[in-house]
């Protein structure tokens, strides 16, 4: 018997939708300080506000945009979210001031919120459950490589020197994700009477799903790391002699992340978390001990080959837990809960890095930060890894399917 359909009509537009969504978000992350510096004559303390409003407005969006799902569905929220990053990726051209510029970044964070929750929630129903690892593994590439193409075509756009263009290519890529997401048709699934009925929580417990919470933090903790490399490494290139090397870093990074995902996916579904996340922790900690070197170009690239395979593989497979151990009818919450947590934790050290930076350089910070990804194995083993259930996710779930 031949292995269920991964590569759908439906799951191919959603994650396309999702690559586009994260591509003019990493095409903005790049662009907008120096618009702003340039063209508002913003400082740099005001410049960080861009981020710092988007973000927020992502984070308490989140929560909220999971139980909308669960109220009105996933295709209404799915809609609206893209309807709303395409309507704010028009109002740009008019942000002829830092404010404006920051009511903007709001709105967006509000759709960009939805949309990264509601994308999430709907390929976990398209994907068959023996193939979960696998299809939350290319899910998670569309980020990826969303990271690579969005700073790669903002910093070109922005060498020509034309807003207009810049803005304009923002809006032509939300309608192209607007237009895959017109496309997607999801399943229906239907509930038991008695699941329909089971939500009852009040408060805090509606807006987030409990079962999530572990393993959230445990994607919320190596945030914390992980935001020191992507926000200064190309500050830090700088510095060491690499300015080049700098875009390369994210070429590589992304370049092994396509080779190794079709592998990594399978690995969990056929092997189970643990013996895929201990190694690519340790993947990790190493990329980030090169990188604390002073490296030589071809070190500095290797150091983005492993942070890339190590991180790349921890977060979609922390992310495919998530997801797992909730019930069906709360995956939309799960994934809210979980994103939210990894963008407190890479909000949050951003900050923390930036700051420590001024004291001790970037070379001793990646330094230490290389103990303390290696610290996450603890973290790892004390909140999920601990318990041969939590640990082999779809044995459990494989095993209650034969049932």
């Amino acid at each position: 018997m031949g292995k269920p359909k991964l590569w759908t009509k439906n799951f191919i537009s959603s994650s396309i939708a999702n690559f586009l969504t994260f591509t003019t978000f990493y095409y903005l992350l790049v662009t907008l300080p120096i618009y702003a510096m340039q063209e508002l004559k913003s400082n740099e303390s005001e410049v960080g506000l861009i981020v710092t409003f988007f973000l927020i407005a992502a984070i308490i969006t989140r929560p909220f945009a999971g139980k909308w799902i669960e109220k009105i569905g996933k295709f209404p929220v799915f809609l609206t979210a893209f309807l709303i990053v395409f309507v704010s990726s028009f109002l740009y051209f008019i942000a002829h001031s830092l404010w404006i510029l920051l009511i903007i970044r709001s709105l967006h964070g509000i759709g960009f919120g939805m949309a990264t929750t509601a994308t999430g929630a709907i390929v976990a129903d398209l994907i068959p459950e023996s193939r979960k690892g696998e299809g939350m593994g290319y899910y998670v590439l569309t980020l990826n490589l969303g990271m690579v193409v969005g700073p790669f075509l903002g910093l070109t756009i922005m060498h020509l020197g034309s807003t207009n263009l810049l803005f304009s290519i923002n809006a032509l890529l939300a309608l192209f994700a607007l237009i895959f997401v017109i496309f997607v048709r999801i399943p229906k699934k239907i509930m038991p009477k008695e699941v329909r009925n089971l939500n009852t929580n009040k408060g805090i417990k509606s807006l987030l799903e409990m079962s999530a919470i572990p393993i959230s933090l445990i994607s919320g903790f190596f945030a914390l790391a992980y935001s020191g490399i992507i926000s200064f490494v190309s500050v830090y290139a700088k510095e060491i002699g690499q300015v080049q090397a700098a875009s390369y870093f994210f070429v590589v990074y992304a370049s092994v992340l396509l080779i190794s995902r079709p592998f990594t996916g399978k690995w969990y579904d056929q092997y189970g978390a643990n013996k895929i996340i201990y190694p690519s922790i340790l993947l990790f900690a190493i990329g980030t001990y090169l990188l604390s070197l002073s490296p030589t170009l071809p070190l500095f690239l290797l150091s983005g080959a492993l942070v890339g395979l190590g991180w790349g593989t921890i977060f979609p497979s922390l992310q495919t837990i998530a997801i797992e151990i909730a019930p069906a009818e709360k995956r939309a919450l799960a994934t809210a809960t979980y994103l939210s947590t990894f963008d407190f934790g890479f909000g949050i050290g951003s900050f923390l890095f930036g700051l420590a930076t001024v004291k001790v350089g970037y070379s001793t910070l990646y330094f230490y930060s290389t103990f303390f990804v290696l610290a996450g194995i603890v973290i790892y083993y004390l909140l999920h890894g601990n318990s041969s259930v939590k640990g082999s996710v779809h044995i459990g779930r494989r095993k209650s399917e034969v049932e």
